[in-house]
């Protein structure tokens, strides 16, 4: 052995195994993707679906924190009152939550 490969602890050249040293960058790409990517796939979906979903008199939590009931809904956007008479159009990505799911999160706290 040389003091390179003692030193990088690869172990003696050999004359094959050229298949066995891709073993371990196939098991990180496939770790990655069960752990990172496919996650956060299945989060962008329900998202999408829970937004789709939405309809007039829904109460929803905009991303920005403001509370309010869906009025009217558009193709990419919905009219939420968030007071009497105070009335804001929003995009349908802003959306965060749906509302009284939000206050039953607060009451089993």
């Amino acid at each position: 052995m040389t003091l390179t490969q003692i030193l990088l602890m690869t172990p003696p050249a050999e004359g094959g195994g050229g298949f066995a040293t891709f073993i371990p960058l196939l098991l990180i790409i496939v770790v990655f993707y069960l752990f990172f990517i496919r996650p956060q796939l299945k989060k962008q979906k329900d998202t999408k679906k829970f937004r789709e979903a939405l309809k007039k008199g829904d109460k929803i939590i905009t991303i920005g924190g403001i509370h309010g009931k869906i009025i009217e809904v558009q193709e990419k956007t919905f009219t939420v009152e968030v007071a009497p008479e105070i009335k804001f159009r929003i995009e349908k990505s802003a959306v965060a939550m749906d509302g009284p799911q939000e206050q039953q999160l607060s009451e089993n706290r």
